[in-house]
């Protein structure tokens, strides 16, 4: 298991202390705002370019997301994000490129435990990866062009009350995003990402 998803679970058992505080009720109209710190963990083998496969590298960056409850067990989040940054890896070649990408996503969510100290909830929702800043070796051409993907997101968190306001969070996401991909306007195919995040934030009702 990567870093951040150890340092995740690391935390989940450390602060299990947390199920024996007051519990914070979710309730319409409530607004549940998170900040922290999340990483894009891209599927091996993106894409097969004349037998060498092409790899796009994790990236992590801060991360925003908040939840409208108009009920205690739904709710709908934006995700929201600083830049991420990956390398972009050929096999047996090495960094060939590099771009950054921004991805806004909107999920409808179901909270099991609205009134529980410990509140687990998932979320399905659509994605737009928007990839920009795109930089490519100049040995393998002079223009590399990353279309923006557009795919469903599904997720898996957890809220633990910390008091009346506060909540630990951490969540798990999987993102199907596609994307072909360009080298001096000829098309090299499809960029299969599909990635699986990792996030803790901390998060405040109001």
């Amino acid at each position: 298991m990567r870093g951040l998803a150890t340092r995740i679970l690391a935390v989940f058992v450390g602060l299990s202390f947390c199920l024996a505080l007051p519990a914070q009720a979710y309730e319409a109209g409530d607004w549940l705002v998170r900040v922290g710190v999340t990483t894009v963990d891209p599927k091996d083998e993106n894409l097969d370019v004349s037998g060498l496969f092409l790899e796009v590298d994790d990236g992590t960056t801060l991360t925003f997301n908040g939840t409208y409850f108009f009920s205690p067990n739904w709710g709908v989040e934006v995700l929201a994000a600083a830049p991420f940054n990956h390398d972009i890896q050929l096999e047996s070649v090495g960094k060939i490129g590099e771009t950054d990408h921004l991805p806004p996503t909107v999920s409808l969510q179901y909270h099991f435990l609205p009134d529980a100290t410990f509140q687990p909830y998932v979320g399905l929702g659509l994605n737009a990866t928007i990839f920009f800043s795109e930089d490519l070796n100049p040995a393998v051409g002079d223009d590399l062009d990353l279309d923006t993907s557009f795919g469903l997101a599904a997720q898996i968190g957890a809220d633990w009350s910390l008091n009346e306001k506060w909540v630990l969070n951490f969540e798990f996401r999987w993102i199907d995003i596609d994307t072909e991909a360009k080298v001096d306007g000829a098309s090299l195919g499809d960029v299969e990402i599909d990635p699986i995040t990792y996030g803790i934030n901390i998060g405040y009702k109001f």
